[in-house]
């Protein structure tokens, strides 16, 4: 409970300042392009140090590793500080600043996920793995209306100089914890010799296992769909808003409010017995929503859409986390949830520079009138600017639905938690 302070005291700094930038960029090129290689060019770097960071984590000790995410966040953004009150702050200093932070913030993600199953018994698992989302959709709910207001208060530099004083918090919240360190791995495999075979070794880890290899498939090919939508959602609503920073804030608001709900709904209820179940219909209940938001045309649907899709996200996260937490041996969780998150950072990054290209190059002119689409879906999303990249994002949305109702279909994946021992019952 005290890291998940910490994190999301930080976690409301750095909301703040991204939800800052994205404003910022947005009215300096009023492209959705801009928007997508933001976030492209910070994936980047955590694909390429993934691997490395897994072997780290299992080998240094994952307290440092915590610490040295947040320092390093807090530099970057004090430099970013500078170059702004200095008036040499331009579009390409951010996409480095985040490529750098991002990079630092992989050794400090993977540190805490692996850290969680030697903390806590396996059934706490899913509730620990719940705390997560409840301090990222916390920090949803505040960070962006109080960036809204303070954006035009105190400005870009005092958003940061808050979000530097988020940093120093969590550091000083992880310092006054005990983070067990378990023994370096031991195998019934010939124990790797360099840097090379550590890499490799959560690949094999994974393609080893079937279930777990469809289960990383199965939710890799989610998480592209869905960031290929989410990567033109900031701009199609200020499109559609008339650039209404408030609207977007709001929206932002519902994402954390949603989240929040569906953290409390797991620790109370607790969990399903078929964890794998939980991943599907968090899965479909996110496509339901979007579907509706793109949809609409106003925030009297977009809030309540957003509120009812962010409420599967803790389902879908913590569920996914559950089980493979509880299916790989704590000593390699550092190198196999690197090779998972790897997965995961290459498809979104692949889904970002494809989303803000297809939505400027190809459905925003398409849904202009005398565009192609136009007359196909002009009768539903309009012909105004922001119309080609909602029929983008239904488009989006309805994939993931048959996404989630394709996984009840696939035998090694809707029975990953019998056909897959703990790993605490392995023999």
């Amino acid at each position: 409970m005290i890291i998940c302070v910490g994190q999301m005291i930080s976690l409301i700094g750095s909301s703040m300042t991204a939800f800052a930038f994205s404003i910022w960029v947005w009215e300096l090129t009023h492209q959705a392009t801009a928007l997508a290689l933001f976030h492209f060019f910070a994936q980047i770097p955590q694909i390429l140090i993934s691997p490395i960071a897994g072997v780290a984590v299992d080998r240094i000790n994952r307290k440092f590793l915590m610490i040295a995410g947040d320092t390093v966040g807090g530099i970057v953004t004090f430099t970013v500080l500078l170059l702004y009150l200095s008036n040499n702050l331009q579009l390409w200093h951010l996409y480095i600043a985040f490529a750098v932070k991002r990079t630092f913030e992989q050794f400090q993600e993977l540190a805490y996920s692996a850290s969680i199953s030697t903390m806590l018994p396996k059934h706490q698992y899913t509730r620990a793995s719940s705390l997560s989302f409840l301090a990222g959709n916390g920090a949803m709910i505040i960070a962006p209306a109080l960036a809204g207001v303070l954006y035009g208060v105190v400005g870009l530099g005092g958003i940061l100089s808050i979000d530097i004083a988020s940093f120093l918090f969590a550091i000083a919240t992880v310092l006054r914890i005990h983070i067990p360190q378990p023994a370096i791995a031991q195998s019934n495999e010939k124990e790797p010799t360099h840097i090379i075979q550590d890499i490799s070794f959560g690949f094999k880890y994974i393609i080893s296992r079937p279930s777990l290899l469809a289960l990383l498939i199965l939710t890799a090919i989610f998480w592209f769909i869905h960031d290929i939508g989410d990567s033109i959602y900031k701009p199609m609503i200020l499109e559609r808003s008339g650039n209404d920073v408030s609207v977007l804030g709001s929206l932002f608001a519902a994402v954390g409010v949603g989240g929040v709900l569906g953290v409390l709904l797991i620790n109370i209820w607790g969990s399903y017995k078929s964890r794998i179940k939980g991943v599907l219909f968090g899965m479909v209940g996110t496509a339901l929503g979007r579907i509706i938001l793109g949809l609409g045309r106003t925030p009297v649907i977009w809030i309540p859409a957003q509120l009812c899709s962010s409420f599967n996200y803790p389902l879908l996260g913590s569920y996914s986390d559950a089980i493979w937490l509880a299916k790989v041996q704590p000593q390699l969780q550092g190198r196999v949830f690197a090779t998972q998150a790897m997965m995961l950072l290459l498809t979104s990054a692949v889904a970002n520079l494809v989303g803000g290209a297809l939505a400027d190059y190809v459905f925003e002119p398409a849904m202009m009138p005398g565009g192609h689409f136009a007359p196909l879906f002009g009768s539903i999303f309009g012909t105004e600017k922001g119309a080609g990249m909602a029929l983008m994002y239904v488009i989006s949305s309805l994939s993931l639905l048959l996404v989630g109702i394709s996984g009840y279909a696939i035998r090694i994946l809707r029975e990953i938690e019998t056909i897959l021992p703990d790993h605490d019952n392995v023999t």
